[in-house]
């Protein structure tokens, strides 16, 4: 597991031990690389990786993956030396060289069947291993081997020594209490000059300038000019190094490297002489440094007794942290003589000379620490208070939870902004009067000058406020900004000066306020820059911060464009005080607070480099692919985007795979699964602040499917064909048999067809009866009808006859003759009956058809009905239903309402048209 340590630590009473802002370190314990304890030796090869000897195993990091081989012979690998493609390492009576082929290391022995470890060498390890001039030689306490590429030169040692030292291409080596020699012309010579460090044991030479510097286990630290005697260094870490044991030692450029047995590394400044010390208590896994090496970003690698330190000196920022929780979470800062004030939640802490003091009577909560002259004025949970050399600290007024202290713009006077809203301080140098200049008892927490009497006010909690003075200073005009622009979310309003001017984010919406109509309008450059920030943050007129999903970015501004520079997120994770981060300056340098100190950034401006990035990929059995390789189908592949650095120069790298979406690349590795048979390429970007740029590109391809290699297809081929003949044969066969059903189906159908025919002719006959049988039928309907008519006539005929006799008054034997003679001729009962049943079967399809339309006509109806089907008019109808015409008539009207029809419809009509 990666641990990640800023510490400043350990406090008596009032006092904390502080440690200074310090690099980042990385740090990896032996779960990382799953290894042993102890790392006696680093190197960075010139494929950019580091190499570690680590007891039984030599380790290398890439920066995304750790790898992990040992030796044939299974013994404790004691050195390593990385060098033109070879890495060179030194074990128990064995060294030989390691080389990278397929992503794996191969293993060759210089030293296997030669006699070099025998007789009084025989328990010989081989403790450094270092180059000059083209030669490797390789170390142990008794002799030298060098090797030149061909052939293995063995040198003994005049003494026991500690170690060589390379020094201005010259080769030292300090024995053990002897005094140091130089490999001059195949021999040891003794230097002379050094008498005041012979009886020591030396762990380091190295040189700066015109100087030579020598470190011993106890005595510390030795200085000889060119020419002139050897002296103690003059330097106030000297006394302290005798007490610690150094064990490692390096200068480069112009920094001292200085590794201790009980405390850490000393890393010092030799132009400045200024130093810090990284240990355990405050970022280092251990204190015990076994080794120091310098990769090419100028950063520095620790081997140490337990793990392996990473410390990121070429670095634009450092931290300050405490992880005591003596301190608290900072919510400010302010620069105080050689040191700081921090506001914390726990009172208020003076940092100087490396140490924390907190000052007395300021426990709670501090808000806000703001420099007025010579005074620091402190907004704190319980009132306002000061702070200075003469007077220290003491309550101004009880003005409770100071958020903003800021000078009037436009008049020597001051406004807070605080728990009970904003207040205006007349006179500078009397904070115990003010004037409240808001309505309202409410939390302000923000708040921007607009003019001599006018302020944009920010509430805790949601809305905007313009407020307006009178020449008392006294509130003359408040408007609700965002209520008068109908804005409904004006939850947590931020305010942010830039360039002159003021803008306000509100509801995801960047705005600034025309002051004549209180209008706010769309400011069209930040919102296509910054919408759906965090936070933001003002550095200068030309950069601030932005806090945009939990990643902290500086944005510069260069030729109107913005350049986003992404902070590492190591620096700040999991520190960061939502909505409460604020940016201090401090000659140069940028200080923002965090829950435990505080990141200090020494530069804001981009610096973007171009990376080389390497891309590996990895098959399910640790098989890396070529560059147009193969894999196989639904094959797991582990993506390894490997960058050539590893500090402050590394910056966030995406990728994507063939045509997709660009993706975040968090760790440097990634697994992909399920990818389709097919060509496929791989591509990495950077941003350099303005755009993506590739960085890298494999492409590789996955193989079909074994059910879709060339063998199965051939397979599939034969079955096809075989398949194809198959159904040629069924098809012939079936064809022959489609013929025999043919002819059959023919002599069916022929049979089918005669019987068809035969039935036709029979139906059409069986028609043609029916139609005669209706004819008939048709005749005698007629027939019962012109029947009917001779009934009506002659009823008629009596009919008149009757009225002749009626007027015939005088006659009465006539009269009752004729009388005799029609009732003889009068229709009986029985021909009536006869008649109406006749009637009605003759009609009967025609009664159906009428009943089941109106199924509320009576039997007279119906006769009704039918007399009207045979086109009867009303004076015909009378006698056959024994009634007067006008009965009919009203009849006839009554089956209308009956049948629900119209006086228009002609009755006769509708009733030939029931069918």
């Amino acid at each position: 597991m990666k641990l990640h340590f800023f510490i400043l630590i350990f406090f008596f009473q009032h006092f904390l031990f502080s440690q200074e802002t310090l690099p980042f370190v990385e740090n990896f314990s032996k779960q990382d690389y799953n290894g042993d304890n102890q790392v006696w030796s680093v190197s960075q090869g010139d494929d950019n990786a580091l190499y570690f000897a680590n007891n039984s195993f030599l380790i290398r990091y890439d920066g995304v993956k750790w790898e992990k081989y040992t030796l044939p012979n299974k013994t404790i690998i004691r050195s390593v030396l990385a060098f033109q493609g070879k890495v060179f390492t030194g074990s128990y009576n064995e060294f030989g060289f390691w080389v990278r082929e397929n992503g794996v290391m191969k293993y060759t022995s210089l030293s296997a069947d030669k006699d070099f470890f025998e007789g009084n060498t025989r328990s010989e390890e081989v403790w450094k291993i270092f180059s000059l001039n083209k030669k490797i030689y390789f170390q142990t306490f008794n002799e030298l081997y060098i090797y030149d590429s061909e052939k293995i030169v063995k040198k003994n040692f005049p003494y026991q020594i500690s170690y060589c030292f390379v020094v201005r291409d010259r080769l030292f080596a300090a024995t053990v209490h002897k005094g140091i020699y130089e490999f001059l012309g195949g021999e040891f010579d003794k230097v002379a000059g050094l008498e005041p460090i012979e009886d020591n044991i030396i762990y380091g030479i190295d040189a700066y300038k015109n100087q030579n510097f020598f470190f011993t286990q106890k005595n510390g630290v030795f200085v000889q000019n060119v020419n002139e005697e050897l002296l103690a260094w003059n330097h106030p870490i000297n006394e302290k190094l005798k007490t610690q044991i150094i064990i490692t030692a390096k200068v480069f450029k112009d920094k001292v490297l200085i590794g201790t047995a009980f405390n850490g590394i000393y890393v010092v400044n030799l132009t400045s002489n200024e130093y810090f010390n990284i240990n355990r208590s405050n970022s280092l896994r251990n204190n015990s440094v076994l080794s120091i090496s310098v990769d090419k970003e100028q950063d520095v690698w620790l081997g140490l007794d337990n793990g392996i330190s990473h410390i990121i000196l070429n670095s634009p920022y450092q931290i300050f942290s405490d992880h005591s929780g003596q301190l608290g979470t900072v919510y400010s800062l302010a620069s105080y003589g050689e040191g700081y004030l921090l506001g914390t939640n726990h009172g208020v802490f003076e940092s100087k000379d490396n140490k924390l003091t907190l000052i007395p009577n300021s426990q709670g909560q501090v808000w806000d620490i703001e420099k007025v002259d010579d005074k620091y004025v402190i907004g704190h949970n319980e009132g306002t208070f000061e702070y200075s050399e003469n007077k220290g600290y003491r309550k101004l007024n009880d003005l409770t939870g100071g958020w903003n202290f800021k000078k009037d713009k436009f008049a020597n006077r001051y406004i807070q902004a605080n728990y009970t809203g904003l207040y205006l301080f007349p006179d500078p140098n009397d904070f115990s009067v003010y004037k409240k200049i808001n309505d309202k008892m409410k939390p302000i927490k923000d708040f921007v000058q607009v003019g001599p009497k006018a302020f944009v006010l920010a509430d805790s909690y949601r809305g905007l406020y313009k407020v307006e003075l009178n020449e008392k200073d006294e509130p003359e005009k408040i408007t609700n900004i965002t209520q008068l622009n109908e804005i409904q979310n004006d939850f947590g309003v931020k305010l942010f000066h830039y360039k002159n001017a003021e803008l306000y984010y509100i509801d995801n919406v960047w705005y600034f306020l025309e002051s004549i109509s209180n209008k706010l309008i769309p400011n069209e450059v930040f919102n296509a820059n910054f919408k759906n920030i965090q936070e933001i943050i003002s550095l200068d007129e030309d950069d601030f911060i932005v806090n945009k999903d939990g990643k902290l970015f500086i944005i510069n501004n260069v030729d109107n464009n913005f350049i986003w520079v992404p902070i590492p997120q190591e620096y700040y994770l999991g520190k960061l005080i939502n909505n409460e981060t604020k940016v201090y300056k401090k000659e140069g340098k940028y200080l923002l607070n965090t829950d435990d100190g505080f990141l200090q950034i020494n530069s804001l401006r981009s610096q973007f480099a171009k990376q080389n990035v390497k891309i590996e990929l990895a098959s399910s059995n640790n098989t890396f692919l070529r560059e147009g390789g193969s894999v196989g189908f639904k094959e797991q592949l582990k993506l390894y985007v490997i960058s050539e650095y590893y500090g402050s120069k590394k910056t966030p790298l995406y990728y994507k795979i063939d045509d997709e979406a660009l993706v975040p690349l968090e760790k440097g590795v990634v697994e992909l699964k399920n990818l389709v048979s097919d060509s496929h390429s791989i591509s990495v970007y950077y941003n350099d602040g303005e755009k993506f740029v590739e960085a890298s590109k494999f492409s590789f391809k996955v193989s079909d499917p074994w059910y879709f290699s060339i063998w199965m297809k051939l397979v599939y081929v034969l079955i096809i064909a075989s398949l194809l003949l198959l159904y040629y044969k069924w098809t012939k066969y079936k064809y022959y048999q489609k013929l025999k059903l043919k002819e059959e189906e023919l002599k069916h159908k022929n049979e089918i067809l005669r019987l068809e025919i035969e039935a036709d002719n029979k139906l059409k006959l069986q028609e043609y009866e029916k139609h005669i049988l209706e004819n008939q039928v048709q005749a005698k309907a007629n027939e019962l009808a012109s029947k009917s008519l001779s009934i009506v006539k002659q009823g008629e005929l009596i009919d008149s006859i009757q009225k002749i006799l009626d007027s015939e008054k005088n006659i009465t034997s006539l009269k009752a003759k004729i009388s005799k003679a029609i009732k003889i001729n009068a229709l009986n009962k029985n021909e009536w009956k006869s008649f109406e049943e006749n009637l009605l079967k003759s009609n009967e399809d025609f009664v159906k058809q009428l009943t089941l339309k109106h199924q509320n006509l009576t039997s007279k109806d119906i006769k009704l009905c039918i007399y009207l089907k045979m086109n009867l008019s009303s004076k015909e109808i009378a006698p056959l239903m024994n009634i007067s015409y006008r009965g009919v008539e009203l009849h006839r009207y009554r089956l209308r309402k009956k049948m629900d029809l119209d006086s228009s419809v002609n009755l006769n009509l509708f009733m030939n048209n029931i069918k």
